[in-house]
């Protein structure tokens, strides 16, 4: 396959992209491990199993970025056998190609069009929510926006060396405890008198979760335009990101985040647009 031939005309991405019957795009893996030239599925799991944990660090169900699946292969002479595949999101694609061996010219491919295609998607979601009416359809918009900044916050504080899953948990608690006047994460869950297992960005409001969108986003600029590197200096500013987003509202007269009221689970929200 001649993958530059292919990416003047129409992104080989967008080639083997596939649309389920609820009309949301998807990618399997096995194809997508052949676009990125992966020779062996063993190498390319390594490369998915990156990506599904830098998909818990940004906060997100992995499960609803790669749903697991079982695919019938032929091996011979009508014979077939089982073989395990994934159903990726574009937000799997793009962990993906941000894990994958980036030596292969067609990652670096592949990390371009999936920061252009979220970017458009972004612009559009922009131009929607300005015709959102409902605290639900707001509340939607603003926790999907949190899911992708989230992904992205994720890869900046790596960069500057937040590498392991506990050390960006306790980068994140520190943009909580910035933002909610001391509360780390577990404080805000006993707070909020959330359930074991129940998430606080899903029970987030369309105000709180404005709160913590900007949070997210100032911090991950601050770190970048500054070049900060370091645990304890991404921690810290994380920790004043927060405390400045604190602060405007305080002066602004609103409501601290910590005593806004806790809401229906944003998967019923999903579900309730969904049907109507």
């Amino acid at each position: 396959m001649n993958l530059q031939k292919i990416s003047t005309q129409k992104s080989v991405f967008e080639i083997i992209k596939q649309i389920n019957q609820e009309g949301q795009e998807f990618w399997f893996a096995r194809e997508f491990q052949i676009i990125l030239q992966y020779k062996e599925w063993r190498k390319f799991s390594g490369v998915i199993e990156k990506a599904k944990e830098a998909c818990i660090n940004s906060g997100q169900r992995v499960t609803d970025h790669f749903v697991q699946v079982d695919k019938m292969v032929t091996i011979g002479s009508d014979t077939q056998r089982s073989v395990e595949d994934y159903q990726l999101s574009r937000y799997a694609c793009y962990l993906i190609v941000q894990n994958a061996d980036p030596s292969k010219p067609v990652v670096a491919l592949g990390q371009t069009y999936f920061a252009i295609q979220t970017r458009k998607q972004e612009l559009i979601e922009q131009a929607e929510y300005a015709a959102l009416n409902t605290e639900d359809e707001k509340r939607l918009f603003l926790r999907n926006q949190l899911k992708v900044h989230n992904v992205r916050l994720a890869g900046v504080a790596k960069e500057a060396g937040v590498i392991t899953p506990i050390d960006y948990a306790i980068f994140q608690d520190h943009g909580y405890r910035g933002l909610y006047g001391g509360l780390g994460a577990q404080d805000i869950h006993a707070k909020k008198d959330l359930k074991k297992g129940q998430q606080i960005l899903d029970h987030m409001g369309s105000t709180e979760l404005a709160a913590n969108l900007f949070r997210a986003t100032q911090t991950e600029s601050k770190i970048k335009r500054e070049q900060i590197k370091g645990k304890s200096k991404a921690n810290q500013t994380h920790y004043e990101v927060g405390q400045k987003v604190r602060q405007t509202i305080k002066e602004l007269g609103g409501t601290m985040p910590e005593h806004l009221p806790v809401t229906e689970s944003i998967q019923l929200v999903q579900k309730k647009l969904v049907k109507k």
